[in-house]
């Protein structure tokens, strides 16, 4: 087994200074592709909800929008592992079944 090593980064500093930093361009285009990724989980979630909240209420539902596939279980490692025998490679949006479709609280 390999030994860990700790790195002490100072504060304020970039934690991988090999990495050059994104350009505002690509900053932007992420930003565009991850709301737009997530518009579209909204949507199959949306469509879904009124018939899982009477029986699975609080449940973890992981959604796949290029298929339209959705997984629910009440644990949430369980449901994101059926997803991913289903579709290994493809990615993957954590909600919960509750009004707001969110996952914890801020």
């Amino acid at each position: 087994m390999t030994p860990k090593t700790h790195r002490r980064v100072p504060l304020g500093s970039p934690i991988f200074p090999d990495r050059p930093p994104l350009s505002p361009e690509e900053k932007a285009k992420r930003k565009a592709e991850n709301e737009a990724f997530a518009k579209r989980c909204r949507v199959i979630f949306d469509r879904v909800y009124p018939e899982l909240v009477t029986e699975h209420y609080g449940w973890a539902i992981m959604i796949e929008p290029d298929r339209g596939d959705y997984f629910i279980d009440p644990d949430p490692e369980v449901a994101f592992q059926k997803a991913r025998q289903k579709h290994p490679t493809a990615l993957i949006l954590e909600m919960r079944v509750n009004e707001t479709g969110t996952c914890g609280r801020i």
